[in-house]
């Protein structure tokens, strides 16, 4: 499960990083606890041109057959191994591929039943990562008086060596060398849909990653600010206690 994330680069470096126009992006500043059900900023195509732009969407996927918008509640995260033939995914899996900025994410490990340690996981470089994402337009009942809402969802997978002792599941991380490959669904409207890279839906390596205990503090969504990055003490028989 990924349930949270932090995103501290700024704009101008994530417009590097992604080959996108800064002037284009939308504005939005920087998060060190991005939680569900908050807006964040994704990569995707533009339909009309093919290129790459950034939009808005809020975190937890709500399919375009969806009765309401609660299910969104439920829907953060995908397995990469299901996420092809679930019904809340499968057209997006084909047709809507992401991906989501980041520079760090957080898990608990879970030493015992009544205890959660937190830690931040990021790059040895680091350097921003993307995670796989699958994203929808919905349309609700009264679409004239709210409009459309764009959602996303964070692809998971098994851990590596490095996230195994902390949790089970990781996300998705692409390589820069990837990005088009994942972005690229096809012209799935005249038919031409793009073979979806599954390959990639693979644990990112451990040695170019660390983790490191981080403060209880981030538990809380109220909490977003910088020091939430900053090493904690590791607690007493933790992973790195």
């Amino acid at each position: 499960m990924c349930g949270r994330f932090a995103r501290k680069s700024t704009q101008e470096v994530l417009a590097a990083w992604f080959d996108l126009e800064a002037e284009e992006m939308p504005w939005f500043a920087p998060t060190y606890n991005a939680a569900p059900q908050s807006f964040q900023p994704v990569v995707r195509l533009n339909r009309d041109t093919g290129g790459r732009e950034v939009a808005m969407q809020r975190w937890g996927l709500v399919p375009f057959w969806a009765r309401d918008a609660k299910i969104g509640l439920n829907t953060i995260n995908a397995r990469a191994e299901e996420a092809p033939a679930k019904p809340a995914f499968r057209d997006a899996f084909k047709k809507r591929r992401c991906l989501i900025p980041a520079d760090a994410f957080y898990e608990w490990q879970r030493p015992d039943a009544k205890t959660r340690h937190p830690f931040a996981i990021g790059l040895k470089s680091g350097e921003p990562v993307a995670f796989a994402g699958l994203w929808e337009r919905w349309e609700p009942a009264d679409a004239a008086a709210q409009g459309p809402l764009e959602s996303f969802t964070i692809l998971t997978t098994d851990p590596n060596e490095l996230m195994a002792p902390i949790h089970n599941r990781m996300p998705v991380i692409v390589e820069p060398k990837d990005y088009a490959r994942w972005l690229d669904s096809g012209n799935a409207a005249a038919g031409d849909a793009a073979r979806p890279p599954v390959d990639l839906l693979r644990p990112f390596p451990a040695e170019k990653m660390r983790a490191w205990a981080v403060s209880d503090r981030v538990g809380n969504v109220r909490n977003n600010d910088a020091a939430l990055l900053e090493p904690d003490a590791p607690p007493q028989g933790s992973l790195f206690g």
